[in-house]
């Protein structure tokens, strides 16, 4: 029985009612002071609890998508290569740098950035917005290289899911050292990584959205974030020179910055995104009541009514495992048609919403981008 199947479910609450049962009945017999007593009371209550969180895993799990299979929970399912389909099958305002170190990894300790790249703890102040969060910076072997030193390069922000930390980039899914075998495969051109939380206003989850009277997320993440990193680094600044890339609630927000501002970035993946606005508790009111709002916040409503943007979007997940995800994919791709909208995916056959399947589709995710972004000359 699968992992998200209802009879594991079932099971594993018939389980938890019978553990109950049984320590309620057993507990008289085992009120004597005597060691077997005391070990049988303190047996049911672990055995007890273990169940109840068992079949609470379980339900967690099948409502919000973790986890497609007992492969997926343990990360022993497929690690092979993913394949990339062109349609879906069926100064005060600059960056601060706090801290740098080169990237950490088996075979790179110790060795110089020109070799490995450099990271960056930074903190991205918003000079329009007034808004600023802590991310991190990669800067590739070339950056730091003497045939390169006139180069600016192209740039790609990398945003999280929420509640994340930026780190989760770096600890998680790695993106320095995935970028870094790219390149050493020859697989991606050299592109400074920006790596941020979705949202410039915790614990708030603006949804990278202008909130009416709020937080200005979009306009931090389209005019703020890429003004400061020009400011601080070698980073180009003209048509085709900035991406984007995120995972689950950063995937929903790269393709929406992107769809919104085609004069800003011309291409973004998303791993496991949606494609409409979240709204609970985390967000608040995003919209005030304006329904226009709400609708051009709706990915696939904006391929319905409004003019296609010129732009190259990669969608990557799974038809199985991650709630709606593949429907709700096929609907949005199904809405860009033939337009200037040019939609990639990749689909893995399972896969939970977890760093694990997204891990499985960075190489070829960053290397789709890297493809789709200019390499400007000096």
């Amino acid at each position: 029985m699968g992992l998200t199947s209802h009879k594991v479910l079932a099971l594993s609450a018939l389980m938890t009612a019978a553990a109950v049962v049984a320590t309620v009945w057993l507990w008289p017999r085992l009120a004597r002071p005597t060691w077997t007593a005391v070990a049988g009371r303190l047996g049911t209550v672990i055995g007890t609890q273990l169940a109840v969180m068992c079949t609470l895993g379980l339900l967690a799990n099948n409502y919000f998508a973790f986890y497609s299979s007992w492969q997926d929970l343990l990360g022993t399912g497929d690690d092979g290569p993913v394949t990339i389909q062109n349609r879906l099958d069926g100064r005060d305002h600059g960056v601060r740098r706090i801290s740098a170190e080169n990237i950490r990894s088996s075979n790179t300790v110790g060795r110089a950035p020109a070799e490995v790249g450099r990271l960056e703890k930074v903190r991205i102040p918003g000079a329009g917005t007034g808004l600023s969060t802590d991310g991190y910076v990669y800067l590739p072997p070339q950056y730091f290289q003497p045939a390169y030193k006139d180069r600016r390069f192209p740039a790609a922000i990398a945003i999280t899911g929420f509640p994340g930390d930026a780190r989760n980039l770096i600890t998680k899914l790695n993106y320095p050292a995935t970028e870094l075998q790219l390149l050493r495969e020859g697989r991606t051109k050299p592109t400074v990584l920006v790596l941020m939380r979705p949202s410039p206003a915790m614990p708030r989850d603006t949804e990278c959205e202008d909130v009416p009277g709020g937080p200005q997320a979009d306009s931090y993440f389209t005019r703020d974030v890429p003004a400061a990193v020009r400011a601080a680094y070698r980073v180009a600044d003209g048509p085709g020179s900035w991406g984007l890339i995120g995972n689950s609630t950063g995937g929903y927000c790269a393709l929406k910055l992107a769809m919104r501002h085609p004069d800003v970035f011309s291409a973004a993946v998303s791993l496991s995104g949606y494609y409409r606005a979240a709204e609970d508790a985390t967000t608040g009111d995003l919209f005030h009541g304006d329904e226009h709002r709400r609708e051009d916040a709706d990915l696939t409503w904006r391929l319905g009514h409004r003019p296609h943007p010129p732009v190259a979007l990669l969608v990557g997940g799974s038809r199985e495992g991650d709630g709606d995800y593949y429907p709700a994919t096929r609907r949005f791709v199904a809405a860009a048609g033939d337009g200037p909208t040019k939609i990639s995916s990749i689909t893995l056959d399972t896969g939970g919403h977890n760093f694990h399947t997204w891990s499985r589709m960075l190489p070829a995710s960053l290397g789709w981008l890297g493809e789709h972004l200019t390499d400007p000359r000096p």
